[in-house]
C-alpha cells in the first residue's frame, strides 16, 4: 500500500447496514492489505459475516488475488485522504495488515486513527529467526545492503522487490537475479536477469534456481511468513551469505499482533 498511488475515485457508499442490538454502529472493517495475512483476515471475516469488510489494496501488482469483500484499489491520499474515506464509509475499525515494510502507509494509517478516533490494530507476520549454519548478515537498509553487497558475493538472488531495484543500479561488477510478479522499471541494474513469477515457491524450486545461476549471496528483507521462507534454507544448505534487511517498527502507540485469531479478538472487544 503506497500513499502515492494516485486515489481512484470509489463508487457511492454502500448503505451502512443497521445497527447493532446494543445500539453500537454495525461494523465496518478497513483492512489495508497487500499481503497473505490481509487475505486471511478477509476470508475469516467473510465467513461469519457481523458487518462489512473492505481491503484496500496499493495496485502494484497488474492481476491482484482479490479477497472477498469489498475491495477498493489505490491510494487515498496520504494522512487526510485516509481520514475522509474512514468518515465517509462510516469505518470502526481499522487492520494495518500491509506489508512490514510498508513503512509509509502504516504511519498514514496512524494518523488516520488518531484523527478519526477509529480504533487501529497492526497485523504483522512475525520475522524471520537464524538458525545454525545461517550466515546471516542484518542491515538497516536497502542503501546499507548495496553496500555490503560487494565484499559478499558476484551473483545475486535480489529479492528485496522491483520497486526497491534503483538501489543497486551503481553495482555494474555485480550480476543479478530478480523474482517478480511484474516487471521492474528502470533504473535497474545493468547485469539483471528478471524471473516473472508468483510464489510461494518449494524447497526444491529455491534449490535448483540457486545451483542453476551459480548464486553466491541471497539479499532480502525480513518479510517473515513461509511463502518465501524455502530461498533461506537452501541459502543455508548451499553455505552461501545472507544479507537480511530489518523491518522498520510498527509506528508508536499502535497495538500489534501475529495472527488473525487475534485480530478476530480484538475486533470482537474493542469499540
Amino acid at each position: 500500500m503506497s500513499a502515492e498511488s494516485a486515489p481512484r475515485p470509489d463508487p457511492r457508499p454502500e448503505p451502512s447496514p443497521e445497527p447493532s442490538p446494543d445500539g453500537r454502529p454495525a461494523r465496518h472493517v478497513l483492512v489495508l492489505g497487500g499481503t497473505t495475512e490481509a487475505r486471511r483476515l478477509a476470508e475469516a471475516l467473510a465467513a461469519a459475516p457481523s458487518g462489512r469488510v473492505t481491503t484496500s489494496l496499493a495496485g502494484r501488482v497488474t492481476s491482484p488475488v482479490l479477497p472477498p469483500g469489498e475491495t477498493r484499489v489505490g491510494g487515498f491520499g496520504g494522512v487526510e485522504g485516509l481520514a475522509a474515506w474512514i468518515v465517509a464509509h462510516d469505518v470502526t475499525h481499522v487492520v494495518d495488515a500491509t506489508h512490514p515494510f510498508a513503512e509509509r502507509m502504516s504511519f498514514h494509517a496512524a494518523g488516520a486513527a488518531a484523527r478519526t478516533g477509529v480504533p487501529l490494530l497492526a497485523l504483522r507476520r512475525p520475522g524471520w529467526t537464524p538458525r545454525s549454519g545461517d550466515r546471516w548478515t542484518f542491515v538497516d537498509s536497502l542503501d546499507e545492503a548495496a553496500d555490503r553487497l560487494p565484499a559478499l558475493g558476484s551473483r545475486a538472488f535480489l529479492t528485496t522487490g522491483r520497486m526497491g531495484l534503483h538501489t543497486f543500479a551503481h553495482l555494474t561488477d555485480t550480476w543479478f537475479l530478480v523474482r517478480s510478479v511484474d516487471p521492474p522499471a528502470p533504473p535497474v541494474p545493468p547485469r539483471l536477469e528478471v524471473l516473472l513469477d508468483r510464489g510461494p515457491f518449494t524447497l526444491d524450486d529455491e534449490r535448483g534456481l540457486i545451483a542453476r545461476h551459480r548464486i553466491d549471496v541471497l539479499v532480502t528483507k525480513d518479510s517473515g511468513g513461509s511463502a518465501t521462507a524455502p530461498k533461506l534454507t537452501a541459502a543455508r544448505e548451499a553455505g552461501i551469505p545472507v544479507l537480511v534487511v530489518r523491518r522498520p517498527a510498527v509506528p508508536a502507540g499502535v497495538p500489534e499482533t501475529g495472527s488473525v485469531e487475534a485480530v478476530r479478538d480484538w475486533l470482537a472487544t474493542s469499540r
